[in-house]
């Protein structure tokens, strides 16, 4: 523990502690690239309970079993780290500054890149190390998306912004093009206030989903967007979404690409979530005629090899 912060801090009062603290935090989260930091108090997730109870009920996770999985957990972060007093919600901007040509079979944007889970991960144990140095014995847990925590949900309690009708957050003046990750942990700081909805009555991407995925505004049933089809689904895709794909072999970002927030989009300054040269060049007849070799070259290190090569192949014959 670094005396110099102890003393600084111990004649304030615990708000001010905390509210110093917090600061402290987020002005250390800008610096190692996040877009923004938000925080929370820990505590079980009323309103979303009844919400993912109806969703799993109506079958809206598809064949995503692990979605059942640690429902308790997936609510209260208390289980997840003993004794948590905050959930600390952090975004990192991953808009590219190109994209792929037009008439292609096209990739989902965050995919472009590296994984983030590696990139993400790294930069919250740096926080997390920060955090530990600076105010002392912390202990905490870093997430970013890999286990039971809704971090959409934190993420709007934390008042980085609001889940649009497409179900993604969004915020403005930002858009949504960015990933979602936090740190849970045992430590009392300020909290932030949520943001207002900012939606309106506009429904583009309702309108402009190929499978009508968006159900109704705020609820997306899973078993039916393409970046189920194309990632999480290992059997064959049903041939009744035949012809419905928009070209999109890994995820999709339909509803992301016609918002009217992410005109504001920025391109993110992570060189990691920069493309293999080849991925934007790339035609359907390259992919149409893509060799392993060529998958394990352009998708090193890539989310895409999630999928496999396999199931790459098999998106594209779907496409035909």
């Amino acid at each position: 523990m670094k005396n110099r912060n102890l003393n600084g801090l111990s004649s304030l009062s615990r708000r001010e502690r905390a509210r110093e603290r917090a600061n402290l935090i987020k002005t250390e989260a800008k610096r190692l690239g996040f877009l923004s930091c938000g925080i929370s108090k820990a505590q079980f997730l009323e309103a979303e309970a009844p919400r993912l109870e109806k969703w799993l009920k109506n079958n809206m996770h598809g064949e995503m079993q692990y979605m059942e999985n640690h429902f308790d957990k997936r609510l209260d972060p208390t289980k997840l780290v003993e004794d948590s007093k905050s959930v600390i919600s952090l975004l990192l901007n991953y808009y590219p500054e190109e994209t792929q040509n037009q008439n292609t079979f096209k990739v989902s944007k965050y995919a472009y890149g590296t994984d983030y889970h590696f990139i993400i991960k790294n930069k919250l144990k740096s926080l997390l190390n920060f955090i530990q140095e600076e105010i002392g014995e912390v202990h905490g847990r870093a997430f970013v998306d890999s286990a039971p925590v809704l971090d959409k949900a934190w993420a709007a309690k934390s008042g980085l912004g609001w889940i649009g009708k497409h179900s993604n957050l969004l915020t403005q003046q930002v858009g949504s093009f960015y990933f979602i990750a936090e740190l849970i942990v045992d430590l009392e700081l300020e909290y932030d206030s949520k943001t207002t909805d900012h939606c309106g009555t506009c429904t583009k991407c309702i309108d402009a989903c190929p499978t009508q995925a968006i159900t109704e505004p705020y609820v997306v049933d899973g078993s039916k967007c393409i970046s189920y089809f194309t990632i999480e689904l290992k059997e064959n895709i049903p041939t009744e979404f035949k012809g419905k794909f928009d070209d999109w072999m890994f995820g999709c970002d339909v509803c992301q690409d016609v918002c009217p927030w992410n005109r504001f989009s920025k391109p993110h300054n992570e060189p990691l979530f920069n493309p293999h040269p080849e991925l934007l060049s790339m035609t359907k007849k390259d992919w149409d005629e893509i060799t392993e070799d060529v998958f394990k070259k352009v998708f090193k290190n890539s989310a895409v090899k999630r999928t496999k090569f396999s199931g790459l192949k098999r998106n594209i014959e779907f496409l035909k």
